[in-house]
């Protein structure tokens, strides 16, 4: 008996739209903190001028790039999918990874909002599996989406006959 190969998709859902907003948030923070600091450096220091513009230069840039441009880039590859025999996910921006976890496999499915993700109504699904490579999680999801995926979870792998241990 011969088998045909499995063709394994990309998993087509995205993150929320509103996922770059958080990420650009996040990275911004410790971007504020060190714009904070160059200024109190200039302030205190005026002398050096060559070397405040070098260090604005490189804050910039840093800024444009974490701030302005990775988010965007993660939410190009970031996506999702579950189905009644696995969770799919694709994440990174630089090095970009695929996990599969199955759904016989699963032991757990938790959501966490952190305080930027209830600002903006997001939600994370982590779903931790009995795998050395950790939990799979999915994140920048709207909230109803989360509880949705957490609930679809539960009821797939109620139905499993196997225990994921």
């Amino acid at each position: 008996m011969e088998y045909a190969p499995l063709v394994l998709a990309d998993p087509e859902h995205r993150p929320s739209a509103k996922a770059p907003l958080l990420w650009a948030a996040s990275a911004a923070l410790p971007w504020l903190v060190l714009v904070v600091a160059q200024v109190a450096w200039w302030v205190t220091d005026p002398a050096s001028g060559w070397l405040h513009a070098v260090a604005a230069a490189g804050t910039v840039l840093g800024i444009v790039l974490f701030v302005g441009v990775v988010p965007v880039w993660r939410y190009r590859v970031h996506r999702w999918a579950v189905d009644a025999r696995a969770v799919y996910t694709r994440t990174g921006w630089l090095t970009q990874e695929r996990r599969i976890a199955p759904i016989s496999r699963v032991q757990t499915v938790d959501t966490q909002r952190g305080p930027l993700d209830r600002m903006f109504g997001l939600s994370s699904v982590t779903v931790t599996t009995a795998s050395s490579a950790g939990a799979v999680r999915i994140v920048a999801l709207d909230a109803p989406v989360a509880e949705r995926i957490v609930a679809q979870l539960t009821d797939i792998a109620a139905l499993g006959e196997q225990d994921a241990t």
